[in-house]
């Protein structure tokens, strides 16, 4: 058995979910291999995304790598960061350029400083509901350098606590000993494979713990980093199924 962990935006989804990439994965799954997302987007849309796309898969890691969770979005495990973070986190992100954030937890919350105009679950920090804990805060910038620039001013603040990802010019911020790898680690225990068993492919930057620690295809899409740490080259998943079979 081996399996395919496939980043969403910009990987499984360059160029759309056809066909043909249904069913390489239909085969995949066929010969007695699993296939299944990690990424950034949290544990809902993760969920919707599958179902709106019709493909089918084993698992979905959401908020890189944060929430396991089977194809019907039962949570299988997660990685929980410590609630009373939450507030003086969203405080500082928002001291220094950002206007958005959400607040990926047992409910989701966004945090909107930008209009007075607010929808059921958006609040200002001066409205903030107490948070319990939370997988993922996310936020973005207006490009990818400031977003690098916050998220080096994350680390070191709350480095100790939190670990933030950058992905372009979003960034996702979740426990500190959590990334795509670890929650992918924590996927091989569930399911009883062997670190050998794993093949990833990515394109973006919080790809790349699991991109340099498993057997690992970057995008022909991917930055330049990303590429650099992989051991092959993929046009796309379709291709890379084809080649692993």
């Amino acid at each position: 058995m081996k399996i395919i962990a496939s980043d969403y935006d910009g990987t499984l989804n360059h160029g759309g979910i056809d066909d043909k990439k249904r069913n390489a994965i239909k085969e995949w799954r066929k010969a007695g291999n699993l296939f299944g997302l990690v990424s950034g987007r949290g544990a809902p849309d993760l969920v919707e995304l599958r179902r709106k796309n019709g493909f089918e898969c084993d698992f979905l890691l959401a908020s890189n790598g944060a929430v396991i969770l089977n194809p019907d979005g039962e949570i299988l495990a997660e990685s929980r960061c410590d609630g009373r973070l939450a507030k003086p986190l969203l405080e500082f992100i928002m001291s220094i350029g950002c206007e958005w954030a959400s607040v990926h937890t047992s409910f989701r919350c966004i945090i909107d400083e930008r209009d007075d105009e607010r929808l059921e679950n958006e609040f200002t920090l001066k409205t903030l509901p107490e948070i319990p804990y939370f997988n993922q805060i996310s936020t973005i910038l207006p490009d990818d350098n400031e977003a690098a620039m916050v998220t080096e001013a994350i680390r070191k603040k709350f480095g100790e606590h939190l670990n933030p990802l950058q992905n372009g010019r979003c960034i996702d911020i979740v426990s500190a000993d959590m990334n795509k790898a670890q929650g992918l680690y924590n996927l091989l225990e569930i399911v009883g494979a062997e670190y050998g068993d794993m093949i990833t492919v990515g394109d973006n930057i919080n790809d790349t713990h699991m991109i340099a620690e498993f057997r690992s295809y970057a995008m022909e899409n991917a930055v330049q980093s990303i590429k650099d740490i992989a051991d092959y080259i993929t046009p796309g998943v379709t291709e890379l199924i084809e080649k692993e079979l």
